[in-house]
């Protein structure tokens, strides 16, 4: 769950800020560049800090042999691995880096170490390492400079399978590993592509299951041979209409797999697909909407799978063989994520966040049926039970369409009138705003009044395959034209002021902020970009070499003369003269995907103008900030960003 929190403002952006000579204000650390920022009043510190405090966790690995688990969890700098012994027990922190860490699983068999993944200073060349458990030890397994991700233990627990580029920087290939003995790794299968991610081993660990994954509508599932690194195509080629298999594992007995797609529907689909006939047999068809997640128990007989309703999630358990529904667990309106089932086949855990409550690790008893919660984060003092529950709302855009999104609140007995209003706009683009809780943007809501609204705009995930498309190369400003409807409706809502709205996003939702600032200056008062890209081209020539061709499905061929030329005539850049109202620009020095110098054209253009450019650096931070000594910073500048160009 940490992981999806880094599309959502604020509530990974997290640091400590030092005193700084004088007892009114506070400045950051060396690892921050605040340029045209003011000093911030030590009194705002004191007010926001406990919205800085906000804790989650999240599900890492069940123990094999063990009813104890490993979760993510931040204590100090960022987050870290923990071992969890029982419900509601000591989270006893394991790892002390640096950097997050993250795809922490046990050794299958025995539980005696673990493998995670780490990168630095937010640069996603991640590093597998092996945790001893009796002695403490880490060891480096990878080459300490690629890219290396995805992993799966063999049955047998003593192979291990990754993703490289270790071989030239841009293709992932697959890597097998005993993780015991690190003299062991070597390349499996040499791959073309930088989308390949392996799943599942057979259940008699001859045979790898892997996704190649050209877009996110558009992928494939092989098997490769464990002993000769052989690979097989499993799903039909050539098909005028792209399938998306977003995720897959062996049936126990082997005789198939287990698979979400989309194949032969707008939305993904829960499968079984028959080895022997290639043949899908839909488990969910009734369901319209996707299947976001699945796990098979390890005897082979209960499946516990998760649908995004609208944005909500819902817990199924099917029968394995049949497809029949045994339970739905009554839970609250949230988002459900990281489905593990313990090797006891009794116990099902999964991480759970809403509005009012930060990510957490549950189980459930699928005996009992009984929901236990294994983490009990805090939220800096706050009682978050008064929190407004965020509402559904739709709208008209400009061709009909009916778009959705979510409203949150502020507290009605302290603030009357009509409210200001933040537009924040997803990351991704195929990604999709949630109700769930961020503590930044509680503190805005919460104790300034201000109304959130976060849209899902056309190219959002979660409604169908078409809608996921319909933002695609040449339809880019259609996406632009949503928010434009958007600003139409909040003018003609009684309790919204339309005189006083700012727009933000992070990654693409940054990009999207850039573009509204520029084509609709007149209808906001200010701009906050985290991490967009400000000229697809120029993003699409200087992302990361892995992840050119996946993004160039989305936005468009750079290399195509007129591609080339449709997107610079819409880039935010060639039109930042636009920008009238003040701009404030958030940047990681080490983000592989939106490049630094995406932000620095941006904020030397526009400063350009002479437009009121408050830009905010970190020179240890990525695609988006996760680490806590960076949270003040960034979120009391944003709070004064609001404060002086939202709110006067």
């Amino acid at each position: 769950m940490i992981a999806c929190h880094r599309q959502m403002i604020l509530i990974v952006l997290c640091a400590t800020c030092l005193a700084a000579g004088r007892e009114d204000a506070v400045i950051p650390g060396d690892n921050l560049v605040l340029d045209g920022i003011p000093p911030i009043p030590a009194r705002l510190a004191d007010d926001v800090r406990p919205y800085t405090n906000f804790r989650g966790a999240g599900i890492a690995s069940w123990h094999p042999v063990r009813r104890e688990m490993l979760i993510y969890t931040q204590f100090g700098e960022a987050p870290q691995i923990h071992v969890v012994k029982c419900p509601g027990g000591a989270r006893t922190q394991l790892t002390f880096f640096r950097d997050p860490v993250s795809d922490a699983t046990f050794q299958p068999t025995r539980g005696d170490s673990f493998v995670l993944s780490k990168d630095s200073g937010g640069d996603e060349n991640f590093q597998k390492y092996r945790y001893d458990l009796f002695s403490g030890a880490i060891t480096l397994l990878t080459d300490g400079t690629s890219r290396n991700t995805g992993g799966v233990w063999s049955h047998a627990g003593e192979r291990f399978v990754y993703g490289s580029t270790r071989r030239n920087g841009r293709d992932v290939d697959l890597w097998l590993i005993d993780p015991a003995n690190r003299t062991t790794d070597r390349m499996l299968a040499r791959l073309d592509g930088g989308g390949w991610t392996p799943l599942d081993f057979s259940p008699d660990d001859r045979q790898l299951l892997v996704r190649e994954g050209r877009s996110e509508v558009d992928s494939s599932l092989w098997t490769f041979d464990v002993a000769t690194g052989r690979g097989t195509r499993l799903t039909p080629v050539g098909n005028a209409n792209p399938v998306c298999y977003a995720d897959a594992q062996f049936a126990r007995d082997g005789t198939g797999i287990y698979v979400i797609s989309d194949r032969d529907c707008e939305f993904k689909r829960f499968a079984f697909i028959d080895l022997a006939t290639g043949q899908p047999t839909y488990f969910t068809a009734s369901i319209p909407w996707d299947i976001s997640e699945f796990s098979l128990s390890f005897d082979g007989k209960t499946l516990a799978c998760v649908s995004n309703e609208e944005g909500r999630s819902v817990l199924r358990l099917l029968d394995a063989a049949s497809g029949r529904e045994l339970l739905k667990p009554d839970l609250p309106a949230g988002v459900i994520h990281g489905l593990r089932w313990h090797r006891n086949n009794r116990d099902l855990g999964f991480s759970f966040i809403d509005a009012r409550r930060g990510s957490d690790v549950y189980s459930i008893d699928v005996v009992t049926r009984k929901v236990v919660r294994w983490t009990l984060s805090e939220s800096g003092g706050i009682n978050t039970s008064r929190f407004a529950e965020p509402r559904l709302f739709h709208w008209k855009t400009f061709d009909d369409r009916t778009l959705s999104g979510w409203i949150y609140p502020p507290p009605a007995d302290r603030f009357k009138g009509r409210r200001p209003v933040i537009v924040e706009i997803h990351g991704g683009p195929e990604s999709q705003a949630r109700p769930w809780l961020s503590s930044g943007n509680s503190y805005l809501v919460n104790e300034m009044g201000i109304v959130l609204i976060q849209p899902n705009v056309r190219g959002s995930s979660g409604y169908g395959k078409s809608f996921l498309k319909l933002d695609d190369g040449y339809r880019r400003e259609d996406a632009y034209k949503d928010i434009g409807t958007l600003l139409d409706w909040i003018r003609i809502q009684p309790d919204l002021d339309p005189a006083r709205v700012m727009v933000t996003g992070g990654s693409y939702g940054g990009h999207m902020t850039l573009a509204v600032a520029t084509r609709y200056p007149e209808r906001i008062r200010c701009a906050l970009d985290i991490v967009g890209q400000s000229n697809l081209v120029t993003f699409l020539e200087h992302t990361s070499p892995y992840r050119q061709d996946l993004r160039r499905v989305e936005y468009g061929d750079e290399r195509d003369p007129q591609m080339r030329l449709f997107l610079n005539s819409i880039a935010p850049l060639n039109h930042a003269g636009n920008i009238t109202k003040p701009l404030f620009v958030v940047q990681g020095t080490n983000d592989p995907r939106v490049p630094q110098s995406e932000s620095e054209q941006m904020v030397r253009t526009v400063r350009g103008s002479g437009t009121p450019v408050w830009y905010l650096l970190a020179k240890d931070e990525g695609h988006g900030f996760v680490k806590k000594k960076n949270e003040e910073s960034l979120l009391l500048a944003t709070v004064m960003f609001v404060q002086e160009y939202l709110l006067n």
